[in-house]
């Protein structure tokens, strides 16, 4: 079992947003339709920031991870859909089901991966 963590604070996420082509780099549309559904999008986009690398350091490989293919889906239990490299590279260290929590309050979006 390998455990990952990952804090970020969310008024770094509310500035990357403005950034052009921040959100399609790191968000499937699926996430961003949902994030951006929220009263404060920057809340739901650090939290899922911060679970995409908590997901790759759980796995072992850090961030050398493509952003999408960590995809966070599900409510209210946020759960992990991998696709790409980095699917293949979980099927190759036999990481088995990823168990993800995240969390937020005003300034800082947490998440720990199992």
């Amino acid at each position: 079992m390998k455990v990952g963590v990952d804090i970020i604070e969310i008024e770094r996420v509310r500035r990357a947003l403005e950034r052009p082509g921040f959100r399609a780099r790191c968000f499937t549309a699926a996430e961003q339709s949902y994030c951006d559904s929220r009263h404060d999008p920057a809340e739901s986009y650090a939290a899922r920031f911060a679970g995409k690398e908590a997901v790759g350091k759980a796995l072992g490989g850090g961030v050398r991870f493509t952003w999408k293919d960590v995809e966070i889906v599900g409510r209210p239990k946020p759960g992990v859909r991998l696709s790409g490299r980095t699917a293949a590279f979980a099927e190759k260290v036999r990481a088995g089901e990823i168990d993800l929590s995240m969390t937020h309050n005003r300034e800082l979006a947490m998440a720990v991966a199992v």
